[in-house]
């Protein structure tokens, strides 16, 4: 099986746990935590990746260092990964958690590229149209890209809504040269 699917799977029965607890946001935050580690700390990242390190010396690596700063449900999720040798897609598996989550609970993930600094105005415009185009909630990370000069392109997957300055011009600019108005 391959690791992404093997990632979903066990981000999949995770979330279906968290949900029979009633805590997803909890598990969100452990997850959360432990990607902060993964990111910051260069050793855990190879600790994961390691094959030489056995079941039973990663299982107490993992209980001195989730221990007490994670639910027990997310402690004992990540040592049955460690039982079975699939700690090194624990970082996928995160991501795939936080996906389906946010896929539940109908949030969308967009990106946008902006000219300059969007307003709280302009922000909440933008929220407005793409809850109406999408019938769901963005959560938008902004990129600031100078080479716009002004406008916007957004960006969710492989859909692109490409509202720059460049582009009105390049429309403008075929319309000429087809000679229409």
């Amino acid at each position: 099986m391959s690791n992404i699917r093997a990632a979903e799977r066990y981000a999949s029965a995770a979330l279906s746990v968290a949900e029979e607890l009633k805590s997803v946001d909890e598990v969100s935050n452990d997850f959360a935590f432990i990607e902060k580690m993964h990111r910051e700390i260069p050793d855990f990242r190879i600790f994961l990746k390691s094959p030489v390190v056995n079941k039973e010396k990663k299982a107490r690596v993992f209980a001195q260092l989730l221990g007490g700063k994670v639910s027990l449900f997310t402690e004992k999720f990540v040592l049955l990964l460690a039982s079975k040798g699939r700690e090194n897609i624990l970082p996928e598996i995160i991501r795939q958690f936080y996906d389906q989550r946010d896929k539940q609970r109908g949030i969308l993930h967009v990106r946008a590229r902006v000219a300059v600094k969007f307003s709280d105005a302009q922000h909440r415009a933008l929220v407005h149209q793409i809850e109406t185009a999408t019938k769901k909630t963005p959560r938008i990370e902004y990129v600031l890209d100078p080479s716009l000069k002004g406008g916007f392109i957004v960006q969710h997957e492989d859909t692109v809504w490409d509202a720059s300055v460049r582009h009105q011009l390049d429309i403008l600019r075929r319309r000429f040269a087809e000679g229409g108005s």
